[in-house]
């Protein structure tokens, strides 16, 4: 088997709600909270694949407001072999839309206060998505913990 190279974006999504922002979270199919995230198709942009995974997955349109950062990490599909996965993450305010999880390919999704999008990364998420949160906090000027 080959080593195989995939590319995906996606974001932290955000809302404002009466001065208090929330942050949108999914629950993938193996109960971990994550961001919504996917694979980009021939053709599109980092920031064309976030925006379309973003909403394909949640509902939610949005719009870039940052280039947040790029992860890098490998792991072993029993058919594909060794994949090289990079994934594009961005800062996105929430526009139009409620949230409709798209059930074949995540469990849930729901907006949290910032703490609790937090606690939920830090006890039930990825660890390589720590920093990623961290900056959009960073630039929406939440502190996290």
């Amino acid at each position: 088997m080959r080593s195989v190279k995939e590319i995906s974006a996606g974001g932290v999504v955000y809302r404002r709600e009466n001065s208090q922002v929330k942050i949108l979270l999914i629950e993938d199919r193996y109960s971990r909270w994550t961001l919504p995230k996917g694979k980009k198709e021939p053709g599109e942009t980092d920031q064309e694949t976030a925006l379309r995974e973003i909403e394909e997955e949640t509902g939610i349109r949005g719009r870039i407001q940052k280039r947040l950062e790029t992860i890098r990490y490998r792991y072993f599909h029993p058919n594909h072999g060794d994949i090289s996965k990079e994934v594009h993450y961005f800062l996105v305010e929430a526009g139009a839309g409620s949230v409709t999880p798209q059930l074949s390919e995540i469990t849930g999704a729901a907006w949290f206060s910032p703490e609790e999008a937090w606690r939920k990364q830090q006890e039930e998420g990825y660890d390589n998505n720590d920093g990623v949160l961290g900056q959009a906090y960073q630039h929406l000027g939440i502190q996290a913990e």
